[in-house]
C-alpha cells in the first residue's frame, strides 16, 4: 500500500506538494507519466476521447523533442501538460543545479506550471527550488502499471481498491505499461464512471 497510496510520512516530506484534491468532491484526476511515445500515447488519447474525458500528461522533454506531433495532439485535444524533466532524471543522483537545469530544458518545450519528479522522489533542496516556479503534483494512487509483476487485472484492482474522492491517479504512457493499459485503462474509466466520479484536470 505504501506504493499504491503513499503513507502520511511520505506526504510530509513534501508538504506543499499536491497529493490529493478535494476529498469532499466526487472527482478524480487521471495522470500519465513518461510520454509521449507512438507506441502508447495514441491509444491513451483515443481511449480518453471515447469516454469524453481529459487528463494530465507529465511529459519527458526528450520524448517531446522526438515526437512533437504527439505533444501537439495532446494539447489540441484539450489535455493538461506537466513537466517530468528532460531526461527522466532521478533527483537523488544529481545536484539541485543539474536537476533544475534539466527541468528548465524540458519546460522550453512544455511551457507548463506543473511538475512531477520521475520515480516520485527528489531531494529536498530540489523540491524547494522547483517549488518556486512549479506546482508540484504527486499522487494519491499509483496503479503500478509499469511493474513486470503486475497484470492488467491487477492494475484495475488497484484502481478499484484505492480510488477515492480527489484521487490523483497515476498511469504511465510507456512501453512498460501499454500492454496492460489496453485492458486496464478503459475498464478503470468505466468503473470510475459507474461509481459516479467525474474527471478533472488541474486549473
Amino acid at each position: 500500500m505504501i506504493i499504491e497510496q503513499p503513507a502520511m510520512w511520505l506526504r510530509w516530506l513534501y508538504p506543499r506538494a499536491t497529493w490529493r484534491m478535494d476529498k469532499h468532491e466526487k472527482s478524480v484526476y487521471l495522470t500519465f507519466d513518461d510520454g509521449p511515445i507512438p507506441e502508447a500515447t495514441p491509444f491513451i488519447l483515443d481511449t480518453l476521447a471515447e469516454f469524453g474525458i481529459h487528463a494530465t500528461f507529465f511529459m519527458v522533454g526528450d520524448n517531446v523533442r522526438k515526437y512533437p506531433e504527439l505533444y501537439r495532439r495532446v494539447v489540441e485535444e484539450g489535455h493538461r501538460i506537466g513537466n517530468h524533466t528532460f531526461h527522466h532524471m532521478g533527483g537523488f543522483r544529481h545536484t539541485v543545479k543539474t536537476y533544475n537545469a534539466d527541468a528548465e530544458q524540458a519546460d522550453k518545450l512544455l511551457h507548463t506550471d506543473l511538475f512531477r519528479p520521475p520515480h516520485g522522489w527528489m531531494r529536498l533542496d530540489q523540491y524547494i527550488w522547483l517549488g518556486r516556479k512549479y506546482r508540484i503534483v504527486m499522487w494519491d494512487l499509483v496503479t503500478r502499471d509499469y511493474s513486470k509483476w503486475m497484470t492488467a487485472e491487477g492494475v484495475l484492482a488497484n484502481v478499484r481498491r484505492y480510488a477515492r474522492n480527489g484521487s490523483i491517479i497515476t498511469f504511465h504512457d510507456s512501453l512498460k505499461s501499454i500492454d496492460k493499459l489496453h485492458y486496464a485503462l478503459p475498464e478503470s474509466i468505466k468503473w470510475l464512471k459507474e461509481q459516479g466520479y467525474s474527471f478533472k484536470t488541474f486549473e
